[in-house]
């Protein structure tokens, strides 16, 4: 009985190569319905990648105390955000949710217990880059929340559990910032590709512990001095990144793009590893 029931599960996520895994620079949410080099850069990676069974995304708008996976056939869109143009609010990502993938995560990720929620949605970290992957929001989409009780080696060893998914067509994305200080936000420079010294300074550290593959120095981010402390003033935005870098396999190369500032404090860089 176990075994006809976990079949029916992992039915529709068959053997697949290997899918890549993303980190995304979010950024404002106005990303939504802009056209920059940013949204450019997302939708030729859609058209770039395998196109995917489903997607599990790692918000940094969802936080929770405990690790929960969206559960819910039709998740909502979520206007998570305030102060904004009315187009923004009237923006919906229809994408179908995946029950049986929540369900599976939740099977493979033995660390801890993972929560079966269907209260959520999609919260714009998920559906303001996603909607430019795939704009037909056609393929079905869960997110993984970031428990915020949990140190940071907790959520690297909890993303490394993720990774039999790859193999069955599952596109697993973190979306957060890596340099994120909007209370040192430059808003006259908005526009502008300008960055605060620190915030140079953490971005180029930060790149070169990935593309080092050191990601014990960027696990233990709260010992690598003034400019990761104010590059990373809250966790949120950066835990992500720990998700994915927690995915990569030895034999994997990294790219990054995007990697432009944004009104002194935050960065857009982003990471795909395949």
């Amino acid at each position: 009985m176990a075994l006809k029931h976990l079949n029916q599960i992992t039915a529709p996520f068959s053997q697949t190569e290997k899918m890549p895994v993303l980190f995304l620079g979010h950024g404002s949410p106005m990303n939504a319905i802009e056209e920059n080099e940013f949204v450019a850069s997302f939708k030729k990676l859609g058209k770039e990648l395998q196109r995917p069974n489903a997607i599990l995304c790692i918000s940094a708008h969802w936080e929770t105390k405990g690790t929960f996976v969206t559960a819910m056939q039709n998740p909502k869109t979520i206007h998570d955000f305030g102060g904004f143009p009315q187009a923004l609010f009237n923006v919906q990502y229809p994408a179908p949710g995946s029950p049986e993938l929540a369900k599976e995560t939740q099977r493979i990720i033995t660390s801890t217990h993972i929560g079966l929620d269907d209260k959520w949605g999609l919260d714009h970290g998920a559906w303001s880059v996603i909607k430019h992957l795939y704009p037909n929001a056609d393929i079905p989409v869960i997110q993984m929340s970031i428990d915020y009780s949990k140190p940071p080696k907790y959520h690297y060893e909890l993303g490394k559990q993720l990774n039999s998914l790859r193999q069955k067509g599952v596109l697993i994305i973190g979306s957060g910032n890596m340099v994120h200080n909007l209370s040192m936000v430059a808003w006259n420079k908005l526009n502008d590709t300008y960055a605060f010294d620190w915030a140079t300074e953490a971005n180029e550290k930060m790149k070169q512990y990935i593309l080092d593959d050191n990601h014990d120095n960027l696990i233990n981010f709260k010992s690598q001095g003034k400019a990761f402390d104010l590059a990373i003033p809250t966790p949120e935005h950066y835990l992500p990144l720990i998700y994915t870098l927690a995915l990569k396999e030895n034999n994997e190369s990294i790219s990054i793009f995007n990697d432009k500032p944004v009104g002194g404090s935050l960065t857009m860089t982003s990471v795909k590893i395949a």
